[in-house]
């Protein structure tokens, strides 16, 4: 039988087959000993790993082998051997061995970022092909990588050809009949995989490591290619939308709001009194977990400066991320609002004129602006921002400007550059800029509300060298610190400066360093922390609260005394009953509610899953379900997605 595979007219991609599962075990073997400690390793574990990765190994390689198959059936059999024939099939062959290769080392880099397999991260990573090559080519020894998988494809050829493989398939006596039978088993198979078997199909264990090594990568990534848009109602429990509305309306408004719109959103008055209209600066620090604080419990001084300000200034001690990527981020920290399955609102086609932080610093007479040290086109923020109002300042590389584009851009130059990686410029060079244009803001007499991104926190983990005792590039702690440094610097610059006196700056991460861990969502790495500095005397002190990135606008704006409209579904966190403090945490497919230490998860395939939460060691246990915690889980994610796809977070809908 096995003789049989390498003597007919299909040897070529027999071979191939055969490699690819080859290939495909030993990334798998290697990813399970990577993070043995996480994964279930007991007996049945390690066999539903390596099966129901074989079963999608197999879906994963009958898409290549039909694209062999129709070719060696389509050939008459008087053309084989045939200088075209060989022609075709050494250059098919070459072109299938360097995606398997080429996968092989991405999946490689892809599972050190972020310990799963190909998912639509990496399907977004395929747009922004300069900052991705760049950093790679700045993370790993590119030219080495490159020259390695080029000599494995030459490498297999020759062993293909001193096995026979060639001399089989073009001597081959196979009847168009004896070729039928390969071809129709292949196309069976593909068209199973196409038309019954989903990725999640293979998510069977509660451990999160084990469902993502019994995926395949490149089977992975066109599920993700295909699925990056999930509809709530489609895939996700829901309830009637007038009790889903009702229920989030209660949630959200505190008693003395008025609700404006109680037929169709959660548009409400919020009052206050003796506003305060100083500049705001909002620093969004580049995945910045909680646990490299000195104040949680760092023990390695890798933030003194954020330490010192947490310890003086307004800090929030148990504030949680809601997503896993900057996208995210932003989201709730412009939107107020829950993470809606799939894509972030920032990355999707219909994210301009938006009820956002930016209108209600609008209406209070602020300029706005966005900062980012790489180019705004990333991940669609330029479109974002400008959309809803901001002004651009970002670094130009020879890009032109986005046509969505629609408000004033402004270039960081290459002498305001000191130091730049794939991602951008070092925190240093944005913050000199921000200063820059404070001053320009300060002298016009105008309020200004900058929202900065920084760049620096991000592999390949890059800054200018001398500034602190970790050396550039040695990895992530580096890394935090110089964020820590540049943001030490930063205040520093500022407090010399006249419009300092009246200017309160935010400190909030976008989200942790990693997300990944066993459980469905891994509620310790949501934790993040949040700084506000330049508040009046009376308002300082630690926050202790259960809350959710999407609360620290709203509690500003109470602090600062504000009355306005607001469509957020985030709260002044001072207003929250102990019976209310909640968090928002998810994925682009599983959304979780966290109130103190149970935790609600609803997964597509209208699932849910109630777990309590142990702090101690992040372990989640399942519990059965309470119906109202799931009701009111359900209600917010139904109504955010709703408010989104029906105009409901627009500005038509919410100015008055």
């Amino acid at each position: 039988m096995i003789r049989k595979i390498f003597t007919s007219r299909f040897a070529i991609i027999n071979a191939f087959a055969l490699l690819f599962l080859a290939v495909s075990f030993v990334v798998r073997t290697l990813f399970f000993l990577w993070d043995i400690s996480q994964v279930d390793h007991s007996f049945l574990g390690v066999i539903k790993v390596f099966l129901i990765g074989f079963f999608f190994d197999l879906g994963t390689i009958s898409f290549f082998y039909m694209v062999g198959a129709l070719y060696f059936l389509l050939v008459p059999r008087k053309f084989y051997g045939s200088i075209l024939d060989r022609v075709i099939s050494y250059f098919g062959l070459a072109v299938g061995l360097l995606i398997v290769y080429f996968s092989f080392f991405a999946e490689i880099t892809f599972w050190d970022e972020f310990q799963r397999r190909f998912n639509f991260i990496a399907v977004d990573y395929l747009i922004y092909t300069y900052e991705v090559v760049k950093n790679i080519n700045e993370s790993y020894p590119l030219p080495l990588l490159i020259g390695g998988m080029v000599l494995l494809v030459v490498l297999t050829i020759w062993i293909f050809k001193r096995k026979g493989v060639f001399k089989s398939a073009f001597g081959s006596a196979t009847t168009f009949r004896q070729k039928l039978v390969p071809t129709s088993i292949g196309l069976a198979i593909m068209v199973f995989f196409s038309a019954v078997i989903e990725n999640e199909n293979a998510e069977t264990s509660n451990n999160r490591y084990n469902n993502e090594l019994s995926k395949a990568g490149i089977y992975s990534f066109f599920a993700a290619f295909r699925n990056n848009k999930l509809s709530y109602t489609e895939f996700y429990s829901t309830i009637s939308e007038k009790k889903a509305l009702k229920n989030v309306q209660e949630h959200v408004a505190n008693p003395t709001d008025s609700l404006l719109a109680p037929d169709s959103g959660i548009l409400r008055e919020v009052g206050g009194t003796s506003e305060q209209q100083p500049n705001v600066i909002l620093i969004c620090v580049e995945s910045l977990s909680a646990k490299f604080l000195g104040v949680f419990g760092n023990p390695d001084r890798l933030t003194p400066n954020l330490d010192a300000l947490a310890r003086t200034e307004t800090y929030f001690s148990n504030l949680f991320a809601t997503g896993t990527r900057t996208v995210r981020g932003m989201e709730a920290i412009t939107l107020s609002i829950p993470p809606t399955p799939g894509r972030s609102i920032v990355k999707r086609e219909v994210n301009q004129n938006l009820f956002t932080i930016g209108e209600v610093f609008k209406q209070k007479g602020y300029s706005r602006t966005f900062f980012y040290g790489g180019d705004g086109y990333f991940d669609n923020m330029d479109k974002f921002f400008s959309g809803n109002g901001f002004d651009i300042v970002d670094r130009g590389r020879g890009f032109l400007p986005s046509g969505d584009i629609v408000t004033t851009r402004k270039n960081i130059e290459d002498d305001e550059v000191t130091f730049e990686n794939a991602w951008g410029v070092c925190d240093e060079d944005i913050f000199n800029k921000v200063l820059k244009e404070a001053d320009a803001s300060a002298d016009q007499g105008k309020p200004f509300f900058d929202f900065i991104m920084t760049t620096s926190n991000h592999k390949p983990y890059t800054y200018p060298e001398g500034k602190i005792d970790i050396p550039s590039g040695s990895g992530r702690n580096g890394a935090v610190k110089y964020t820590d440094f540049a943001i030490g610097q930063f205040l520093k610059e500022a407090r010399t400066k006249p419009w300092y006196a009246n200017t309160v700056i935010v400190i909030m991460a976008d989200h942790c360093a990693s997300s990944a861990g066993r459980w469905e969502l891994d509620v310790a790495n949501y934790r993040i922390p949040a700084i506000i500095v330049n508040l009046g005397d009376g308002q300082k002190g630690e926050i202790q609260k259960q809350c959710s990135q999407i609360d620290v606008m709203p509690t500003l704006f109470s602090m600062l005394g504000w009355h306005y409209d607001s469509n957020f579904f985030g709260r002044d966190v001072f207003s929250l009953p102990a019976d209310e403090e909640r968090a928002f945490i998810g994925n682009y497919r599983k959304l979780g509610l966290l109130k103190s230490n149970t935790l609600m998860v609803l997964a597509d395939g209208k699932s849910a899953n109630e777990y309590t939460w142990d702090s101690q060691d992040n372990s989640l246990e399942k519990i059965p379900t309470d119906n109202a915690f799931l009701n009111e889980t359900i209600s917010y994610y139904q109504v955010a997605d709703f408010l989104y796809n029906h105009g409901g977070l627009e500005l038509k809908g919410a100015n008055r």
